[in-house]
């Protein structure tokens, strides 16, 4: 079944008119409507910018395309007025979603940590399990200490769908470069795991979402060699708190990166410590007395500075 087209329909700025007049200069059709400036194509979306500054967006990824004008106009003028094609009038750029729906979402944890894997999961909350989740306490995971994430997720997981990738270092050192950063293997993973409840069918949800790290039009450039991609996902900052089934794949995926660090602990007989900061750069260098150098490629991200001190 084919998603419906969408219509959006953004008023920006001189300034941001100025920078999409540049930005689809080679993607320009022959043709343009009266009073347009341009007519372009921007994937399955076609894009129409008006002398008067309004900025039509129809197609199939209408939102995804709309989005990142509607980010650039938020950071040109201090806000963005868009309408869909089922509104009547033009109003602010409304980012929170309703609590009380069936969603799918995505959250990673160990990003930030020198030592440990990178764990990404998925999770399908329904409307029926909402208050099961807030009765349990279910919050953005950096809002939750460690003991309380032990406590709840296995609570959590007995009724809430999830899946989840642990990326381990060797994998990620073995991947990591320019070509592969951490954005790019952050959108490669989301949309892994979220593509486990993208049948529609089977999972019926209102909304996609996940935590935004970067602009929408990036996250699927960096999908543009994927089999399948997830579209119409809402990009939010701060989606822990506005979404349930982030918060569950953010304690779920803190929850196995716990796990994986203390397995990490006991095969070295060294409890192995979180983030990046000093103390983590004496442990490495303990690490390298003990095992070696060559340790660091199992359990550490060599990418990140800490390496370069720890090896002097």
């Amino acid at each position: 079944m084919k998603s419906p087209v969408i219509t959006k329909v953004l008023v920006v700025s001189d300034k941001t008119k100025e920078m999409m007049v540049d930005y689809f200069s080679e993607f320009k059709r022959d043709k343009t409507p009266q009073y347009a400036i341009l007519q372009a194509d921007d994937g399955d979306t076609v894009v129409t910018l008006y002398e008067s500054g309004k900025a039509v967006f129809q197609g199939r990824d209408a939102d995804l395309a709309a989005d990142f004008w509607i980010e650039t106009e938020k950071i040109n003028s201090g806000s963005a007025k868009v309408t869909s094609s089922d509104e009547k009038e033009k109003k602010e750029v409304e980012r929170k979603i309703p609590l009380r729906i069936n969603s799918i979402g995505s959250d990673e944890v160990g990003t930030g940590d020198y030592f440990g894997p990178i764990v990404v999961t998925a999770t399908y909350v329904e409307k029926e399990n909402i208050d099961f989740l807030l009765e349990l306490g279910v919050k953005d995971s950096k809002k939750m200490t460690d003991s309380d994430i032990l406590r709840v997720v296995p609570e959590v997981i007995k009724k809430i769908p999830y899946e989840t990738y642990v990326l381990s270092n060797t994998q990620y050192n073995k991947v990591y470069d320019e070509n592969m950063n951490m954005n790019k293997m952050k959108a490669i993973l989301h949309n892994k795991v979220l593509s486990h409840f993208a049948d529609k069918s089977k999972y019926h949800y209102d909304y996609a979402v996940v935590d935004q790290f970067e602009n929408p039009k990036s996250y699927y450039n960096h999908l543009k060699d994927a089999s399948f991609k997830v579209y119409g996902i809402t990009f939010l900052t701060k989606a822990e708190d506005q979404c349930l089934s982030v918060a569950c794949a953010s304690i779920i995926s803190r929850y196995i990166f716990l796990s994986e660090m203390n397995k990490i602990s006991k095969d070295i007989n060294m409890e192995l410590p979180k983030g990046a900061g000093d103390g983590v750069d004496s442990f490495g260098k303990e690490i390298i007395k003990k095992y070696g150098k060559d340790k660091l490629t199992e359990i550490a991200k060599l990418n990140f500075k800490n390496t370069e001190r720890i090896l002097k």
